[in-house]
């Protein structure tokens, strides 16, 4: 079979499962939807009330994203330009869910997940830089924009492929993850973000 017609579809459907809601609907017999942001992400999840299922969160969807990139690279060693593919449909899964009506999260975790599998180094630096605006400044959203907005140029440094595909995700996924995190941003201007920690749950 073609690796592109099994990887991609494969990536989205990985990409959809919504380990946030899931977790919540289980552990707490609540709908995240209905909780603080409404957001299905590690955050919101975390600031439920539920740190654990938060943690839990993060890591499942960094590994669906990371997990649905090294299928891609399995079934096509060498073929950088479908493990991009399949990173781009995995985070359009995570964001654009099936299950969820296609509302989802915001594809940060995942984001991270894809980028590990794509260029490690890339994904460390990028994380470095999240948790640097994050220590200082206590906004997860901040520190997601920013980290997301700098993926590209360490990915274009360390990646040597420069196919139209590759610079079309590594462009693409930033700037999504960027615009699902629109409110985010009106609020850090106007000054109304909650940072993280704080009672009312917002991000």
């Amino acid at each position: 079979m073609n690796p592109w017609l099994l990887s991609i579809p494969l990536a989205y459907l990985l990409g959809s499962i919504p380990f946030g809601y899931l977790l919540v609907k289980i552990f707490r017999k609540q709908d995240i939807r209905a909780t603080g942001s409404g957001n299905i992400g590690a955050t919101n999840v975390a600031r439920s009330g539920a740190k654990g299922l938060g943690i839990a969160t993060l890591l499942l969807d960094l590994s669906k994203a990371f997990l649905a990139v090294k299928i891609a690279q399995h079934l096509a060693p060498g073929n950088y330009d479908l493990a991009v593919a399949a990173a781009i449909a995995a985070i359009l899964g995570h964001v654009f869910p099936l299950w969820l009506g296609f509302r989802g999260g915001k594809g940060v975790a995942s984001g991270l997940g894809v980028f590990l599998a794509l260029t490690p180094i890339s994904a460390l630096s990028i994380f470095g830089v999240f948790l640097v605006i994050f220590l200082l400044t206590r906004y997860v959203s901040l520190a997601s924009i920013i980290a997301a907005a700098t993926f590209p140029l360490f990915g274009f440094y360390f990646v040597p492929h420069r196919t139209p595909i590759v610079i079309a995700g590594f462009l693409f996924i930033p700037m999504l993850i960027i615009v699902k995190h629109h409110q985010n941003i009106r609020r850090l201007l106007s000054g109304t973000e909650n940072r993280f920690g704080a009672r009312k749950a917002t991000a």
